[in-house]
């Protein structure tokens, strides 16, 4: 049994303070709570107690590259950042685009057991772009994910029979890597005057544009559900809101390091801001932060995608792109949302549950729920020095953070606890 003593739990839409109980893997009771013997007692005062963080966009590199993460330390990063539950990606070696290969992630998930680990599928085999995955058979696995995350889809007839497909299975969600790889081909950067002092190829903000406004047109003939991944243009942002107005069906995320951070930051350029999509100007970081706050942006996912350090370790023209955001989502994005924790919890943790039908996730705390928690302390304060994951490319290193999760628990279990 743990009790958690007087923290701001949101029991609702709004937090109040009372004290929770937690017995085997489901929340007991909500309310004044005497402590009684054999109990463990956690402390809440200060505290902002919710349902625990839920990534839809993550890279565990298993299997393949488990040099750069596995699911297991990707699972304890996970955990450390407040998260009890995460989506992995299919780009892995072998891609997963089999019933068995999503049941051996999910397998090796429930091994480790520090958050629910969720297979995305592919929505092509091999992520070739040529043939589609069994859409019936994934979902019969489990599957309520289908992305070529790393590519898009650029086959418009086959991304139209995915979103068609996919219509008649509740639940059911299309993401599409927004970024067109022959606009992209061979940038690294943002295409404007950082690019050009650094003597780079830019990626050029049409890359991502184009490909948003031809799958909402796509969309648009479907009653499939489309989710925009990683949005990083202002430009972006009004296309999504435009579909929204009109009723369609579609979702959209972005990273906590699109909603921080700006092309400037590269200027030095240092590796761990060389990220996919790049990091864009001050009016597309303003643009996202406000789509997010207003909702037309959906959910804050960390895109966290480790690299070894010798294969950062190179020259910006070399280095693959991505970064690690699990440990960190949870303070960079509490300051781009001006420290509201209630919108936190709805973008990073109710909506992403319900764009991938989690029962168990994203729930208001109440007796009889599954006890996926976390509890944040939005005044810790905190430097970035170390890292659960394998990896530590991340842009946040060193830096001064403030808000932490405190304790995360998984089905009753507590899979972190920050020591103060």
């Amino acid at each position: 049994m743990i009790l958690i003593q007087g923290a701001n739990v949101l029991t609702g839409d709004d937090f109040e303070i009372a004290d929770v109980l937690v017995l085997g893997e489901e929340i007991a009771q909500v309310g004044v709570i005497e402590p009684r013997q054999g109990m463990r007692l956690v402390e809440g005062k200060g505290m902002f107690l919710g349902p625990g963080l839920v990534d839809l966009h993550v890279h565990f590199r298993e299997p393949g590259e488990e040099h750069k993460e596995d699911i297991d330390t990707g699972s304890r990063s996970a955990a450390a950042g407040g998260f009890t539950a995460v989506v992995t990606m299919p780009n892995t070696s072998p891609a997963t685009d089999t019933p068995e290969r999503a049941a051996r992630v999910a397998a090796a998930g429930r091994s480790t057991g520090l958050v629910d680990v969720i297979p995305a599928s592919a929505i092509t085999m091999g992520r070739a772009g040529e043939q589609l995955v069994d859409f019936h058979e994934m979902y019969d696995a489990g599957v309520r994910i289908f992305t070529d995350d790393g590519d898009s889809v650029a086959d418009a007839a086959l991304l139209e029979k995915a979103l068609a497909t996919t219509a008649s299975m509740p639940g059911a969600v299309v993401a599409q890597h927004a970024e067109d790889r022959t606009l992209a081909a061979g940038g690294h950067v943002h295409a404007g005057d950082v690019s050009a002092a650094l003597g780079v190829a830019g990626l050029t903000r049409d890359a991502e544009i184009e490909v948003v406004r031809r799958d909402i047109d796509i969309a648009r003939g479907t009653e499939g559900r489309l989710h925009v991944q990683h949005v990083s243009t202002a430009e972006g942002v009004v296309l999504i809101a435009e579909a929204k107005r009109e009723g369609l069906a579609i979702t959209a995320e972005v990273t906590p390091h699109h909603l921080a951070l700006t092309d400037a930051s590269v200027a030095a350029g240092d590796t761990n801001f060389k990220m996919y999509p790049p990091l864009r100007t001050d009016r597309d970081r303003e643009a996202l932060t406000q789509a997010l706050e207003e909702g037309v942006i959906d959910i804050v996912a960390t895109d966290h995608a480790p690299h070894a350090p010798a294969e950062k370790s190179v020259s910006l023209a070399q280095a693959p792109r991505g970064v690690i955001g699990l440990e960190t989502a949870v303070p960079v994005a509490l300051a781009a949302l001006g420290g509201n924790l209630e919108t936190l919890f709805d973008r990073m943790s109710r909506s992403p549950a319900r764009i991938a039908s989690m029962a168990d996730h994203g729930g208001v705390v109440a007796p009889g729920a599954r006890a996926n928690l976390v509890m944040i302390d939005p005044d810790h304060v905190w430097h970035a020095r170390s890292w659960l994951s394998k990896s530590a490319n991340s842009p946040f290193s060193g830096e001064r953070l403030v808000g932490r999760a405190m304790l995360t628990l998984h089905n009753g279990n507590v899979t972190w606890e920050t020591k103060t």
